[in-house]
């Protein structure tokens, strides 16, 4: 294995919520249906969301684009039987990272969420 880049991303949690409260579209275009209907089950989404997002920004960092010629749902991140985020790429990235896997870590405090990322191939 070989890592091809790491990424890191904070983010407000108070910021996503009111963009997803704003602009009910927001979510439609960052997060996929997955996403949203597991974190639409949780009594307090807003810190998933914001988790997501920070992932999501994290993830581009280490493929070392940013957020350049896809789009930030063609990303999702979905949890494990035990809690563990997984990455899982759509869309143009699909074909092109599926020799590649992310290590992926988020954390939330009451104010931020942060998520860490390493991407590295698989050979």
């Amino acid at each position: 294995m070989e890592i091809i880049g790491i990424g890191n991303d904070i983010v407000e949690i108070d910021r996503i919520k009111k963009a997803i409260v704003k602009n009910p579209k927001f979510k439609e275009k960052i997060y996929t249906y997955e996403e949203i209907d597991y974190l639409e089950k949780k009594s307090d989404p807003y810190p998933g969301y914001a988790g997501r997002f920070a992932a999501k920004e994290a993830v581009s960092k280490a493929m070392g684009t940013g957020v350049r010629g896809f789009k930030l749902c063609d990303i999702e991140i979905l949890n494990d039987a035990l809690g563990k985020p997984e990455v899982r790429f759509y869309g143009v990235l699909e074909e092109k990272y599926k020799e590649f896997r992310v290590m992926l870590t988020i954390s939330h405090s009451r104010e931020y969420a942060t998520a860490v990322a390493i991407l590295f191939n698989c050979f």
